[in-house]
């Protein structure tokens, strides 16, 4: 449905020369922009400097415990976080108290 109009083939090969002529005279294409990349943040993970028991005595203060809670204390990815979360539910150190969506409630055990 519509689109670009295909080239014709000697403009193609028109297209094709330029290009080969260009990379023998080691010049950049008109018009062509130096390709970048984004620099990738890696996600900081200031969790692995806490120990486990440090982890949840932070935890054990807080009264409701979500996955963006976690996220943003720690400035870690919710994804991590939910991760976190729900390897810390399998082994019984938090349980779930409510869920909605897509999101999980935790409390832990000693409140």
């Amino acid at each position: 449905m519509g689109g670009a109009k295909k080239a014709s083939l000697a403009q193609s090969e028109k297209k094709q020369q330029q290009m080969q002529t260009s990379k023998q005279d080691g010049k950049q294409p008109k018009g062509a922009k130096p390709k970048t990349t984004p620099d990738k943040k890696a996600g900081s993970s200031d969790i692995s400097n806490l120990s486990e028991q440090e982890l949840m005595a932070e935890l054990s203060k807080m009264k409701a415990i979500t996955p963006y809670q976690v996220a943003s204390r720690y400035n870690v990815k919710v994804s991590m976080a939910k991760d976190i979360l729900q390897k810390m539910e399998h082994r019984g150190q938090i349980h779930m108290v409510a869920r909605s969506g897509g999101t999980k409630v935790y409390s832990s055990l000693s409140t």
